[in-house]
């Protein structure tokens, strides 16, 4: 409050001295100018924790929706719709962005070809981070994808860095070695795998980290309002991962399977969708506001509530080892959020 008093009292001398006819000084033009800044980095680190915990309120939130459709309907049928889910969820946000442009609450330009070809491969890498995914789940148990997860943030981390020209600080690294270490002990008495779940693991890796470095360049260089992104990313999400459900039977089993045919489960699909219509707005401003490594480390701290919320919600089981890498990725998480404010402020203090 104080400080707030003291810049309005500044700015009024400032202003009498203006209209006296009587130049500022270079004392003075220097403090101006130190206030601008100030205002416009608190502006900007608001701007970036919004952008942050919209995106993990969000995800945690598809996280638990997509849990209890399964919960409630996958024992009614015979193998899972993880595609045609995503299909579904796609099909409700595109609905949901065309109505917003039709009641004039959001702009963005009609369908290009050309400008569709642009966002294509955040697309890719996207079905790409899906399929990898889940054949990694198939060859390899939990808390080695846990694992692989933590190093995937290192990897992007490392692309940020030669990409964008991102500094990582040594806190930083200190930051993802904890998180890293914390996964490998919780998981120390389980860690195996096979060619096979290695080569998947790696693939989800680079996938997953292609994935988030080309939506940070696609969201610098395609002039497209967010919304114009949420309408290309889930109309390109249908085009390519629709054939998808046809060749594995998923679309098939759906049709066969009658006890999925009611206005409750497409209620609940149809939330799901809305769900992921934020999700995908979150995700893109975070990305932009924020960038690659700090999405990705976001991404893994969202396990944290997620695990509180399905033991809350679901009942499910939280043993000593889950208790010790959710202490430990709070820790990893609470050393980032460190090194990023206290670097923010040495940024205003040059």
């Amino acid at each position: 409050m104080a400080s707030e008093q003291a810049s309005k009292s500044f700015s009024s001398d400032l202003e009498v001295g203006r209209l006296l006819g009587r130049s500022p000084s270079k004392a003075t033009k220097e403090k101006e100018m130190t206030e601008q800044k100030n205002v416009a980095a608190d502006a900007n680190e608001g701007s970036a924790v919004f952008a942050c915990a919209l995106y993990s309120s969000c995800s945690v939130s598809m996280v638990l929706v997509n849990k209890s459709l399964a919960s409630s309907y996958n024992h009614l049928i015979d193998g899972d719709l993880n595609f045609l889910l995503v299909v579904m969820q796609a099909v409700t946000a595109v609905i949901a962005v065309c109505v917003c442009k039709k009641m004039k609450w959001v702009d963005y330009p009609s369908f290009n070809y050309r400008t569709a070809m642009e966002w294509a491969p955040v697309n890719i890498f996207f079905c790409a981070m899906l399929f990898t995914g889940m054949a990694s789940l198939q060859y390899n148990n939990v808390p080695m994808v846990t694992v692989f997860k933590n190093i995937t943030n290192i990897l992007v981390a490392f692309g940020d860095r030669v990409c964008f020209g991102t500094h990582i600080e040594a806190l930083i690294c200190l930051a993802f070695a904890i998180m890293l270490l914390g996964a490998v002990a919780a998981a120390w008495s389980d860690i195996y795998i096979s060619t096979t779940g290695l080569f998947w693991m790696c693939a989800n890796c680079f996938s997953t980290a292609g994935y988030i470095l080309y939506m940070k360049f696609a969201t610098k260089t395609i002039k497209l309002s967010k919304f114009g992104m949420i309408f290309y990313n889930n109309l390109l999400c249908m085009a390519f991962l629709l054939p998808v459900t046809l060749y594995n039977g998923e679309m098939q089993t759906f049709v066969n399977a009658t006890e999925l045919h009611t206005i409750d489960y497409f209620v609940k699909n149809f939330f799901a969708g809305f769900v992921g219509f934020f999700l995908n707005f979150a995700s893109l401003n975070c990305v932009s506001k924020t960038g690659p490594t700090t999405y990705a480390i976001i991404g893994s701290l969202n396990k944290v509530p997620t695990t509180l919320f399905g033991w809350f919600l679901f009942n499910s089981i939280i043993n000593a080892k889950s208790w010790f890498f959710i202490g430990v990725s709070m820790l990893g998480g609470f050393l980032f959020s460190y090194v990023k404010v206290a670097g923010s402020k040495k940024k205003i203090g040059k």
